[in-house]
């Protein structure tokens, strides 16, 4: 499939503006860098009954989230909920660059979105990102009534790095025997534990997401290169993948993450679990967050609502 007339309009214009790619600065310009182009690209004044950002504590430290509410949550009443978890390699993103997306899914699919701050590389090296997203996962579910979250319908969702912590909350939550979860919604995420797959090399260049900004990406997060091996990075590897929560996995025809994606999907399936794939072939990394520039971003989010509200309602 030819690449959408949209995503490359967005793709000549990041080409025309000529700014440098990712791997070209430094962290901290990285994400000025992203939060800009996020800002363009996504909804405005995406509708929401209310978003609040407040403090949990886990363990030794404290997590900032976000909640999002779809509807007035009634004494008594709980919602589902979807812990969400940001992309940006584990370097950039974070409550802001996902907020219009979080209502969005929030909205359509009914449920409480519960959008975890965890900690970046390269301050906080791997596997601080894991710790937090999978603390955050056992808070909501010990603590979500406080959220008006019903603990016994949780799903866990990102989009790439995101979509690799919500794989590996899945994986930590099965390990554990809780949280039992619904749904994992995996949306273009990164799970293998070298970017070495045939689409890693055919869009390694021109498509957003370049092939040296994600070996950058992992510099940055990895503190050797003995983490490559380790489940909690390339989920991909995981020896057993049985017993997983039902899994809904998206991922964009011209992306370098797309076969890695494909692939953990097949192993899903191969192990038993109940797996969705749905390919946007002509579609670029990221384009969920285009929600203002890009048709198929609102596809995607209500493919992905809808996959909730099915798994919740099982």
């Amino acid at each position: 499939m030819a690449l959408d007339p949209q995503a490359k309009a967005i793709l000549d214009a990041v080409k025309a503006a000529g700014l440098p790619d990712m791997w070209q600065l430094t962290p901290d310009q990285g994400r000025e860098q992203y939060k800009l182009r996020i800002k363009k690209l996504d909804a405005k004044n995406e509708p929401i009954h209310s978003a609040e950002t407040m403090r949990i504590d886990v363990a030794d430290r404290a997590l900032r989230i976000r909640v999002y509410k779809p509807r007035e949550v009634m004494i008594g009443e709980r919602l589902p909920a979807l812990l969400w978890f940001h992309g940006g390699g584990f370097v950039i993103g974070d409550l802001d660059t996902h907020d219009s997306a979080c209502r969005r899914i929030a909205r359509l699919a009914e449920c409480i979105v519960v959008a975890v701050e965890y900690r970046l590389a390269p301050e906080s090296k791997f596997p601080a990102a894991v710790d937090d997203c999978t603390a955050a996962l056992r808070w909501v579910a010990l603590h979500g009534e406080r959220l008006g979250v019903d603990a016994e319908r949780l799903a866990v969702g990102g989009d790439s790095a995101g979509g690799n912590l919500a794989a590996v909350c899945a994986l930590v939550a099965r390990n554990e025997g809780f949280p039992k979860l619904k749904l994992q919604l995996l949306i273009y995420p990164c799970v293998a534990p070298e970017p070495e797959t045939p689409s890693q090399h055919k869009f390694a260049e021109g498509y957003l997401l370049t092939r040296k900004s994600m070996t950058w990406f992992y510099a940055q997060y990895l503190r050797s290169s003995k983490d490559t091996q380790d489940f909690r990075f390339g989920p991909l590897i995981a020896d057993d993948l049985t017993n997983l929560a039902p899994a809904f996995v998206l991922v964009a025809g011209y992306d370098p993450l797309r076969d890695e994606g494909v692939q953990y999907a097949s192993r899903l399936i191969e192990a038993g679990n109940r797996v969705t794939l749905v390919n946007y072939e002509g579609m670029i990394h990221g384009f969920l967050l285009m929600l203002g520039a890009v048709d198929a971003a609102s596809r995607a989010a209500e493919q992905a609502a809808n996959a909730l509200k099915r798994a919740f309602a099982a």
